[in-house]
């Protein structure tokens, strides 16, 4: 377990695919006295989140999924991370990354949990079943990672309607813009917390 160290604290971003939160995040903490994406790690090799990496100047590294449980913990120790932020990142995280960021993981999901979670449940799935469940809403899910998928304390829940002639793509539109709209900021509270006396969000 790392110490709790004065801003800025150091950002790890893990996703999987264009990584369109992770540009979001970043640009929320470009010169932010708060915190710093020091490291975006994917498990795929052509991810489009490692142009985003690119394009902010930030540190990538592609973790193969069979490296992952041996890997990713020391990667992240040698990058001294503070906070390890999932941003559609399809892999489970092994327990001794848990181990070595208690209660600093945080992971957004697109439906309100708890319900729409669980292993199998990620974009346009989850929007699907959303519809054909014939929910009036839907929205994201800001929730502390633990061992189980969708599972940890929840943060932060956002809301939208879900449409009469919705399709998965057209739902997750307005389930994008929420989640560029509010992880930024959540992550923000989340760091100024572990700065103030009571630390609470």
């Amino acid at each position: 377990m790392r110490p709790v160290k004065k801003a800025p604290q150091s950002l790890a971003i893990l996703a999987s695919g264009t990584g369109t939160n992770a540009d979001a995040i970043c640009s929320h903490f470009a010169g932010n006295p708060l915190g710093k994406v020091v490291l975006i790690v994917t498990n795929n090799p052509e991810a489009g989140v490692l142009n985003v990496a690119r394009q902010h100047g930030v540190s990538s590294a592609v973790v193969p999924n069979c490296d992952i449980s041996t890997q990713l913990a020391s990667m992240l120790l040698k990058h001294r991370v503070d906070w390890v932020i999932l941003a559609g990142f399809l892999r489970k995280i092994p327990e001794n990354v848990l181990a070595a960021f208690p209660d600093r993981i945080v992971n957004i999901h697109p439906a309100l949990l708890p319900d729409f979670g669980g292993k199998g449940m990620y974009g346009s799935h989850v929007h699907k079943a959303v519809i054909e469940a014939g929910k009036r809403e839907s929205g994201i899910t800001i929730h502390r990672v633990n061992a189980q998928y969708d599972e940890g304390a929840i943060l932060f829940q956002a809301r939208c309607p879900v449409q009469a002639g919705d399709t998965p793509q057209s739902l997750a539109a307005r389930i994008h813009i929420l989640e560029h709209q509010h992880y930024p900021q959540v992550i923000e509270e989340l760091l100024n917390s572990h700065l103030s006396p009571n630390g609470t969000l």
